[in-house]
């Protein structure tokens, strides 16, 4: 069964730049992961720094590797000062 993850990130202003840096290589290895349908970056339009990452993953046992990942950690590490509050994430199944 898919697993849907939405994250969400808030990030404090004078890092959207760096942040996006991040953003860049987490994705760009997140998408070549064993089991990842989606991994896609979104930024609110109307609230400056918040970002959304939409993932899909064949299964939750795909999720679990990715949560381990070397860039992964990388990730939560770098972005881990920049952020201005902890990162949310809601993982659901789809329903229709």
């Amino acid at each position: 069964m898919n697993l849907h993850i939405v994250a969400l990130f808030r990030f404090r202003e004078n890092y959207l730049m760096d942040a996006i840096e991040l953003f860049k290589k987490l994705v760009a290895e997140t998408r070549k992961e064993e089991g990842c349908l989606q991994y896609d970056l979104v930024e609110d339009y109307e609230n400056k720094g918040v970002f959304l990452m939409i993932e899909l993953w064949e299964s939750h046992e795909h999720y679990l590797q990715h949560d381990v990942s070397d860039h992964l950690r990388d990730f939560r590490n770098q972005s881990r000062a920049m952020l201005e509050d902890p990162i949310q994430v809601y993982k659901g199944t789809k329903i229709f």
